[in-house]
């Protein structure tokens, strides 16, 4: 069931998961971000999201990031499924608005999905 939430079995939260999708990604990625993906044996998408406070420094700015990612992965979670999906930000990154940062994520999903489709 797809809602405007993202819940709980959408997250790739436990350190093994990510370690799957660090192993052996489908890679995207362009001077602001980076997206790595795997196949997973599930008919949704899951997201992981490693901010990390050496590129981001503020607080803020890493969970502004962290929301914009969130909500434009349930914009297009629909066409992502069968992915587990980490997001990884480059310092750049905090310096984008937040048009700049949807339209970054946005053209990185679709990038993926034609990517990760062969």
């Amino acid at each position: 069931m797809i809602t405007g939430r993202f819940a709980r079995h959408q997250r790739i939260l436990r350190p093994a998961e990510f370690k799957q999708v660090f192993a052996c990604p489908c890679k995207i990625s362009d001077k602001h971000l980076t997206l790595l993906c795997r196949q997973n044996d599930l008919s949704h998408a899951r997201l992981g999201l490693a901010i990390a406070k050496r590129n981001i420094k503020t607080a803020v700015a890493r969970n502004r990031i962290k929301r914009l990612s969130r909500e434009s992965f349930r914009q297009h979670q629909v066409a992502l499924a069968g992915l587990d999906i980490v997001v990884l930000a480059r310092t750049s990154a905090s310096q984008l608005t937040k048009q700049e940062l949807s339209w970054v994520l946005s053209s990185l999903w679709q990038g993926l999905i034609k990517k990760c489709e062969k």
